[in-house]
């Protein structure tokens, strides 16, 4: 999401990769509707009736959704710096992530504080405007690198909600700016080599990595605000990303992976529910304690993330060719959708979640069942979040720029013609 190209391999467009984005951005809007029926979770806008199912169902996804959208971030990211110097790709991720971060912050960030406000207290009559400023009341907060600001005064509100993604994503991208170069560069180029020629025996691909996490996951605390994982462990998914797209060789091996990887994943993953369990029996928080079943079971998160993503994207991979240049068969609409996907990811994640909110505040007030109300916000938020992109966002210049997409136009003057538009090409 973090870049266009991240899904351009070395030898021809690996579209499947666009495709798990825009995937996971999607299911987002599933995820965080679903939150509002979780008993668990202290999201904006809560459901009267909630279910413990969707708190299983939400396990099932924190495990693997962000950190692919890291991995994928990483990737875009080596073949960014392909045709940039260090400086121009600074500048890029400067204008791609911080302005949208920026904007969004100031200017969407706010409606969800808002309506969780007017849900908490139905007396609460104050204004949006005079939420804003309240909002904006804000001290440093360096402890908690990258995210130097805090809310402050009386009722504190500001936060970046999910745009926590965004902070990460800017901050790895120019934090691990030298070693991404010196990789890019003749001495890196070496180790990576190494890597590919690793890939070949297949299981350091696996191994390797899945005992960097574990250590990780051991050594510091999960973060629920960050799809509960450490803010280190994306940092690591991003860097193996950079690394995966460097080789090739890292698809293939991945490819030939996928199903024990997909069978250890699922072992994983009920092992790690077993020992969140225990811990949450014996009464600690196994997120965040140091007794040695909590270590174990965030040593044995970090590996089945890890796990699944080699499974993911071994399954995913369908090396897709370009679409003749003269007419517009199946395979032409599906480019077109893919092309739509990758523009379109960044500015949907944006807006999703203050538009899911502002949809739930009134759904939740319905006598429905509960899986109506949730169909409703899903479908209802999807819907409205896509007409924004179509009608407000791409096609301005100004708002372009601030969701973080390219302002360029046509050898014509005009912005290309949305994939969405499926109408057949006049020859």
């Amino acid at each position: 999401m973090g870049d266009t190209e991240a899904a351009a391999p070395a030898t021809g467009r690996r579209r499947e990769l666009d495709a798990m984005r825009l995937l996971v951005v999607f299911g987002l809007f599933l995820f965080h509707s679903a939150l509002i029926f979780d008993p668990t979770d202290d999201y904006y806008v809560k459901n009267p009736d909630t279910s413990s199912v969707v708190t299983y169902a939400a396990a099932l996804c924190v495990v693997w959704a962000m950190p692919l959208l890291f991995l994928v971030a990483g990737m875009g990211s080596w073949f960014s710096l392909r045709r940039r110097s260090a400086r121009s790709f600074a500048e890029a991720r400067l204008l791609r992530l911080g302005v949208p971060l920026v904007a969004g912050t100031l200017l969407l960030m706010p409606i969800p504080q808002w309506y969780r406000l007017r849900a908490a207290d139905p007396a609460y009559t104050g204004s949006y405007l005079s939420f804003w400023g309240e909002f904006l009341h804000v001290r440093l907060a360096a402890e908690e690198f990258p995210f130097v600001l805090e809310g402050a005064g009386r009722r504190p509100s500001f936060e970046t909600g999910q745009l926590w993604f965004l902070v990460l994503l800017l901050t790895f991208s120019l934090l691990f700016l030298p070693l991404l170069a010196w990789m890019r560069g003749p001495s890196g180029a070496g180790a990576l080599a190494r890597l590919g020629a690793s890939a070949r025996r297949s299981w350091p691909i696996l191994v390797v990595p899945a005992v960097l996490l574990a250590a990780v996951g051991a050594g510091l605390e999960l973060e629920e605000g960050f799809a509960a994982w450490s803010r280190w462990s994306y940092a690591l998914f991003f860097l193996f990303g950079f690394a995966v797209a460097a080789q090739p060789a890292v698809f293939a091996a991945m490819r030939r992976l996928r199903g024990p990887a997909a069978f250890l994943g699922a072992v994983l993953w009920i092992a790690s529910f077993a020992l969140y369990s225990i811990a949450d029996r014996e009464g600690v928080d196994p997120l965040t304690s140091y007794d040695g079943v909590s270590m174990l079971f965030r040593a044995t998160f970090g590996v089945t993330g890890w796990v699944w993503l080699v499974a993911i994207l071994g399954f995913a991979q369908r090396p897709v060719r370009e679409a003749p240049s003269t007419g517009e068969g199946a395979a032409s609409r599906s480019a077109r959708l893919g092309a739509w996907g990758n523009e379109a990811a960044l500015p949907l994640y944006v807006i999703h979640q203050p538009v899911i909110v502002a949809i739930a505040f009134t759904v939740v007030g319905w006598t429905a069942p509960s899986i109506v109300k949730y169909i409703v916000i899903v479908a209802a938020s999807f819907a409205i979040c896509v007409v924004l992109y179509e009608w407000l966002i791409r096609p301005f210049r100004l708002t372009r720029f601030l969701f973080g997409m390219t302002t360029g136009r046509t050898p014509g003057g005009q912005l290309a013609r949305s994939p969405l538009d499926f109408r057949r090409a006049r020859s």
